[in-house]
């Protein structure tokens, strides 16, 4: 995506992009890549995407970080107490101590996202230099 273009939604909530369509993975469509990729019957595949997402889940309810190679890790934060303000009164509000759970890519997984975009580098004091190539390019010498 380059600066200023908007993704936007479809009818059935897709989001559309560049001709592309952006559509969200569901647990029927990761049962159906285990089925097709192994030959497994659908109850089976299903029954194998369950357990691997329960697992998944009991480790991040038992405040452990899940890490995936090549995928990315789960991790489960503290966020202390703060004083927030509700934004339809402006009214003062304390938000409680809570934990969290984020994502965070691993390069692996960032770079095949990325794949084919590139940076732009806007300096302090000018225009648009020539775009920096992505992480991927600079590693197989493509970049100058």
């Amino acid at each position: 995506m380059t600066q200023g273009e908007i993704l936007s939604p479809k009818s059935d909530g897709a989001l559309q992009y560049d001709n592309e369509t952006l559509r969200t993975a569901t647990r029927a469509d990761l049962t159906e890549a285990v089925h097709r990729q192994t030959g497994f019957c659908r109850a089976d595949a299903a029954k194998y995407v369950e357990m691997v997402l329960e697992e998944i889940f009991d480790a991040i309810v038992a405040r452990e970080d899940v890490k995936l190679s090549s995928f990315g890790s789960f991790l489960v934060r503290a966020k202390r107490e703060r004083q927030g303000r509700n934004p339809k009164t402006g009214e003062s509000a304390k938000i409680a101590a809570r934990l969290v759970v984020t994502f965070k890519p691993s390069n692996v997984l960032r770079a095949r996202v990325n794949k084919g975009f590139v940076t732009l580098v806007e300096p302090d004091d000018g225009p648009l230099k020539r775009p920096r190539p992505n992480g991927e390019a600079r590693r197989n010498g493509l970049a100058r």
